[in-house]
């Protein structure tokens, strides 16, 4: 409260500082975010593998293979091989090339391969494969008749990078309109309507020069900036709507701006408070999985939402005394007669009058119906995302697919590294020999020529590439690095004394993640819940609140994560959000997404159990206080959850399947949340507990000064609760 009226008694100051603030953190954002390499994102065994590598600078050169391709009745075979000799000239003048290969006929003979070795880095090698990229298409200019397919790590990351780039620019330029339509809706005037949309955009983008600086220390495995978007517009939106919907309210009744601004800070900024402490407290938890991508995406989320909560107690309470009675101005007729006279909502006191009438009997039917909806996450399925769940409109990877078919043994393939004693070299290279003809001898592994042996400089560490002929999101690809593990490598490497194996790659890395995600996921989750009890206990001082607060958001997310895997697991969905179904759930998602909800649904129920609370404690019976209490946040939660529901539907809509399944998740997850959780399941029990809500403490009769923060029953209130009497 003295914060809010400082900031409303020196509005230009605050502004001003909050201004600076975003300034330089944008500054900041100039110098780029630090990315992450595999080798930093590794997991167990394959985390091993690629580590062993990078110590000793072995990590393989990037080699970019180029398919020329003879359609029939276009070219023959001779003119395939011209383009060849040209695209090899052209590729070995470049000073990004440090070879280029001889071309290799296709066993078909409609192709030729082409592979060309990147220079420098490998693991930025993606930031200097356009010039081989220009080469490709320069040529295919000569040849019309020809088909030219470019494809390779440093290509294939390239186009996912751009393409996660036009991800983000399409979610930001629909989420603003969206939001800002949203909050003309609510309000029905525009400068209301935008104040919220420029606090969430101005708190994204401090968040971002924040998190630019952060990962110097944390690198950014490519989510993080979405996230923040998703996040900040979310909860930006979230908090500074709970603020100025009450500060609106109280001035609509008499009070001058800077007591209605106190009074807003007093209820639904100490709800701000709360809720984010609650959605940092819940992020915090991801530490304890060890792990690049949770320790980012938490770091990222926590930044974004302190920002949110900073700016609706500081800069918020400064542009609403600034403002003044320009907040309502200019009014949009229709919508402004529908809501912008802060008038409590008709239909909602209507949905909770059978709840309220027959508690017990719609606890059970919700109960129930929600539970029917997490059902089918009792059969989550876990993988990392890999090539083949990239969508096809990335070009390297519709020519992966042509390269693969044409040379199978160019698609996915393990990593096999040998770590043992310098005098044990040539036992490992007849090991290793050993191991080639054994995994030939199967139909899980490609027919190839004997492997190429790496060995580093010290002669400890030698490594081979197996190839598998199937997709790396297959079973048949996961079963061959079981193979391997269970029973090729002890049968051979194992005899070796001293020496030790690990197998890397793209399955590897998938079914190693997943394992990690599973071992951790009891420890998060135990840590979110505890944490959570703690804030809410401390919060309200009361015990039965914080386990409610656990029971009913534990109902939401568990079914969200079963109509999540109804929907992505299966193959009904795949024509609707333009996605193909792998059968399985992204590895990190499910825990994210766990830690996500837990925290956004504090939002909710900290501001409904709030405006409860605050109704109870002048002495009313514990009906009329949910009645009253709900009814009056309701209108307020209901336009926070729409704009939530709409941002994270937008991510829904993005080519990475990842994003589908998290704004899926917690788009599904906030409407169950906002609307069958505290509009059904969460009056109905609170009815039912009646005074032992607030066990062990009783609830308090509320002061004078408290008394006055309470808005006015209306006559709507009035009929509902001689109704329910």
């Amino acid at each position: 409260m003295r914060l809010a009226r400082w900031s409303a008694t020196h509005p230009w100051t605050a502004i001003a500082a909050w201004a600076l603030f975003v300034i330089v953190c944008l500054g900041a954002m100039s110098a780029g975010f630090t990315m992450a390499s595999q080798t930093e994102l590794g997991q167990g065994e394959s985390g091993r593998a690629a580590q062993t590598l990078d110590d000793k600078s072995m990590v393989a050169a990037v080699v970019e293979n180029i398919l020329i391709s003879a359609e029939p009745h276009a070219a023959d075979r001779a003119t395939a091989a011209q383009a060849a000799v040209a695209v090899r000239d052209r590729m070995g003048a470049l000073t990004e090339v440090s070879s280029v290969g001889e071309a290799v006929p296709a066993p078909d003979g409609r192709s030729v391969l082409v592979p060309v070795t990147v220079a420098g880095d490998p693991r930025t090698a993606d930031q200097r494969v356009q010039p081989l990229l220009d080469v490709v298409d320069a040529t295919r200019a000569e040849f019309p008749g020809l088909r030219f397919d470019q494809s390779g790590p440093a290509s294939i990351q390239a186009g996912i990078n751009a393409q996660l780039g036009a991800d983000f620019v399409k979610a930001e330029l629909l989420s603003i309109p969206v939001t800002l339509i949203i909050m003309m809706v609510a309000f029905g005037a525009i400068i209301a309507a935008g104040v919220p949309v420029l606090l969430a955009l101005t708190s994204v983008g401090a968040a971002m020069g924040l998190w630019a600086l952060c990962s110097t220390l944390l690198p950014d495995p490519g989510q993080v900036p979405n996230m923040i978007l998703l996040m900040g517009m979310a909860v930006g939106v979230d908090y500074s709507l709970f603020y100025l919907k009450r500060a609106r309210q109280e001035q609509a009744r008499g009070r001058d701006r800077v007591d209605a601004i106190e009074i807003a800070a007093a209820t639904s900024g100490h709800s701000v408070v709360v809720s984010g402490l609650a959605v940092i407290v819940a992020m915090a938890a991801l530490y304890l999985s060890n792990d690049l991508i949770f320790s980012s995406l938490a770091t990222g989320s926590i930044l974004v939402v302190a920002v949110a909560v900073a700016g609706s107690l500081t800069v918020l309470p400064a542009l609403l005394a600034k403002l003044g009675p320009w907040i309502d101005r200019p009014r949009v007729p229709i919508l402004w007669r529908l809501n912008g006279r802060n008038n409590n909502p008709r239909w909602w006191p209507a949905l909770l009058r059978p709840v309220l009438r027959y508690p017990a009997v719609t606890l059970v039917l919700a109960v129930t119906a929600l539970l029917a909806m997490a059902y089918p996450a009792l059969g989550l399925q876990l993988k990392s995302a890999d090539i083949d769940d990239y969508p096809r409109s990335i070009a390297a990877l519709d020519s992966y697919d042509r390269l693969t078919d044409a040379f199978p043994a160019k698609g996915t393939s393990h990593e096999v590294v040998v770590t043992a004693d310098a005098s044990r070299a040539t036992e490992v290279a007849t090991a290793l020999s050993r191991l080639t003809e054994r995994a030939q001898g199967s139909d899980l592994f490609a027919a190839q020529q004997e492997p190429q042996l790496r060995t580093s400089s010290d002669n400890t560490v030698h490594v081979i590439n197996l190839a598998t002929p199937y997709p790396a999101n297959s079973d048949e690809a996961e079963s061959s690095v079981h193979l391997l593990r269970d029973d090729l490598l002890p049968a051979t490497i194992g005899q070796v004394p001293g020496a030790r194996s690990a197998i890397g790659g793209e399955v590897p890395n998938s079914i190693d993640y997943s394992a990690n995600v599973a071992q951790k996921l009891p420890w998060v989750v135990g840590t979110v819940l505890l944490l959570t009890l703690i804030v809410m206990i401390v919060s309200f001082r009361s015990l039965v609140v914080g386990l409610v607060a656990l029971v009913v958001n534990l109902l939401s997310t568990g079914a969200a994560f079963g109509l999540l895997v109804l929907v992505f697991q299966n193959e009904w969905a795949e024509g609707l959000l333009g996605f193909q179904s792998n059968g399985a759930i992204v590895s990190w998602i499910p825990l994210f997404l766990f830690v996500v909800l837990f925290g956004l649904s504090m939002d909710y129920h900290v501001f409904v159990v709030s405006s409860i609370k605050e109704v109870a404690q002048t002495g009313v019976d514990i009906r009329r206080a949910v009645s009253e209490g709900i009814s009056r946040s309701a209108g307020i939660v209901t336009s926070a959850a729409v704009v939530m529901v709409s941002v994270f539907a937008i991510f829904a809509t993005l080519s990475l399947i990842e994003f589908k399944q998290l704004g899926l998740g917690l788009a599904l997850a906030v409407l169950l949340d906002a609307f069958v959780i505290r509009g059904v399941v969460l009056p109905a029990l609170m009815t039912l507990l009646g005074h032992r809500n607030w066990w062990p403490a009783k609830i308090p009769a509320a002061r004078a000064e408290q008394v006055a923060l309470i808005p006015p029953v209306t006559d709507t209130d009035r009929k509902v609760n001689a109704h329910l009497a």
